[in-house]
């Protein structure tokens, strides 16, 4: 009887163990640590770079250290398409990515970069930072996608090496390196020019051999990659604002607390502020670091950039088909 006793005593200490065992493990500790992977093609020192930077730092101090993320710059995690796909099934955790090779997974976000869409760069945040603007940050979550806030990339204007663009006609029979967007490739078509979707990282290479005649961008990306070296007639139509997304896997977004998104989230919207200030900086400093470097600028006249404009007509109906009451909204913002 006595054994009996013993051997029944010894069956409830083991069960009560493995049931707290098990407890322990279907409830992890909330001091468990968390280490996120993000990813940016730029350099270390360029805005978008620097404000993942801050954002890492914000959320590492609201959470104690608990949540860190490690900032890739240079693209050394592989080009935006990869790492939008890599963030769809998990593989990447956080990014900072243009708009352009964002929208051939999200084809309505084609609309926030139609060519000359906004008057300016205030036109362009009131759009973004209004009711318009979180409609689109919600679209990406049909995709897999978390859209966190809105990064500046300023205005993009063309870039040649051999002849500047003075005119339209200017353009015909050019070969222009574009972002993997097809809105671009037709932009490039409707303008007489030839696109190409040439690798960021070979632009350079390219235009000082002669592969490409040209490329378009920003200021500060002209300047960071130093294509000016090989491209020295600078065109400032200005023909697209193509504002960028810190976007964060929905699959890891899910798995964190309400708590830990909304510190995440508003570390992003500070971020965003953070950049936008650095942006306005860079631009000016690398436009005139360009001027004394050298840098033809052409400036269309009015009369030339309307006949630019009227050149995207097809454009419009193509990519802002169903939605003319929408753009028609964007355009008349004031």
């Amino acid at each position: 009887m006595k054994k009996s006793l013993i051997i029944f005593m010894f069956f409830c200490i083991c069960c009560t163990l493995a049931i707290a065992s098990g407890k322990a493990e279907a409830a992890p500790s909330q001091e468990e640590k968390l280490v996120l992977r993000y990813a940016d093609n730029q350099p270390a020192d360029y805005p978008t770079t620097l404000a993942a930077k801050r954002l890492a730092e914000l959320v590492e101090q609201r959470t104690n250290g608990r949540i860190r993320i490690e900032v890739f710059c240079d693209g050394v995690l592989g080009d935006e398409r990869s790492i939008i796909e890599q963030l769809q099934f998990g593989g990447m955790d956080m990014a900072r990515v243009s708009l352009s090779p964002l929208a051939e997974f999200i084809p309505k976000l084609n609309i926030l970069q139609l060519p000359y869409l906004y008057r300016d760069s205030e036109h362009l945040w009131k759009v973004l930072d209004g009711e318009i603007g979180d409609s689109f940050l919600e679209a990406a979550e049909s995709k897999g996608l978390k859209g966190l806030a809105w990064f500046d990339a300023g205005a993009r204007s063309f870039y040649t090496s051999e002849k500047p663009i003075t005119r339209l006609e200017d353009m015909k029979g050019m070969t222009i390196r574009v972002q993997e967007s097809q809105l671009m490739v037709d932009m490039i078509a409707a303008l007489g020019a030839t696109a190409t979707q040439t690798s960021y990282a070979d632009v350079y290479s390219n235009l000082l051999t002669g592969a490409i005649d040209g490329a378009e961008n920003n200021w500060p990306s002209y300047e960071a990659t130093k294509h000016y070296e090989v491209a020295k007639y600078f065109t400032l139509d200005e023909h697209n604002r193509i504002p960028e997304m810190q976007i964060i896997s929905k699959i890891v977004w899910d798995k964190l607390s309400p708590e830990d998104q909304q510190t995440l989230k508003q570390a992003a919207l500070e971020s965003a502020i953070y950049e936008r200030e650095l942006w306005a900086q860079k631009e000016k400093a690398a436009e005139q670091k360009m001027m004394d470097s050298g840098t033809i600028v052409i400036h269309l006249s009015e009369a030339e950039k309307t006949r630019f404009q009227n050149a995207m007509s097809a454009i419009y109906k193509k990519y802002g088909q169903s939605s003319e009451a929408l753009i028609e909204k964007i355009v008349s913002l004031k």
